[in-house]
């Protein structure tokens, strides 16, 4: 099994520089993963350290509350793709979806669905924050708006992926094509596999060089 090309290796945090991004980059090629996440202002920096490379770029966008005005996050996406994203992890509007506005959570994901019908959307539900019937539901409406992938968690709320969330995603998802992406607090291979083997097709982390060496993590906390 090729680990490596389930990991989004992940640099999100406020304090990241232009150096830090470039080494994620470096370790992304060293490692082969499938692609670096990064925060939308270092798209064009990742997209040229990487160009004679095979990893993609994902752009976070509306990251991390997804509190933003819709319109805010289609302007985001379109200048990440201009930018060279070739996929976006859009956060989902919580506040929204808790005030059971349903028609309004849907809207926000088509409405950047629809600018990038060639490339792959995930959509951040952030599952800390939600009930059980809310993940469900907001499972429900990303697959509805199009997304390709549901993805658990933006590493910032209280908690990451949990196995509880990942199966009520996967029960929402039946027998459609969305995928999963389980992020957040996955710091090992075991842990890794766990999420993989429940039918997680891609793993968001900072510790993806753990990961796939299967050595023990030290402080990279998403």
């Amino acid at each position: 099994m090729n680990l490596n090309k389930y990991i989004d290796h992940t640099l999100l945090k406020a304090t990241a520089t232009k150096t830090d991004i470039i080494t994620l980059c470096k370790e992304a090629m060293a490692n082969n993963f499938f692609s670096v996440c990064i925060n939308s202002c270092y798209v064009s920096l990742a997209k040229a350290e990487l160009k004679n490379s095979t990893v993609n770029v994902c752009s976070v966008i509306g990251f991390p509350l997804g509190a933003m005005s819709t319109i805010a996050k289609v302007e985001e996406t379109k200048q990440a793709l201009k930018e060279g994203a070739d996929e976006i992890d859009m956060v989902l509007n919580i506040g929204l979806l808790k005030s059971a506005d349903f028609e309004a959570v849907y809207q926000d994901i088509k409405a950047v669905k629809q600018i990038m019908p060639n490339n792959l959307l995930k959509v951040i539900l952030e599952t800390c924050y939600l009930e059980d019937h809310e993940i469900t539901k907001a499972s429900e409406l990303a697959i509805k708006a199009g997304a390709d992938f549901i993805k658990t968690s933006t590493g910032f709320g209280t908690g990451g992926a949990t196995i509880h969330a990942v199966t009520l995603m996967k029960t929402a998802i039946g027998n459609g094509n969305t995928k999963i992406k389980a992020s957040g607090g996955i710091r090992d291979t075991t842990t890794a596999m766990q999420y993989i083997n429940l039918g997680a097709e891609r793993i968001g982390t900072s510790n993806g060089i753990a990961i796939v060496t299967d050595t023990a993590s030290v402080d990279n906390k998403y």
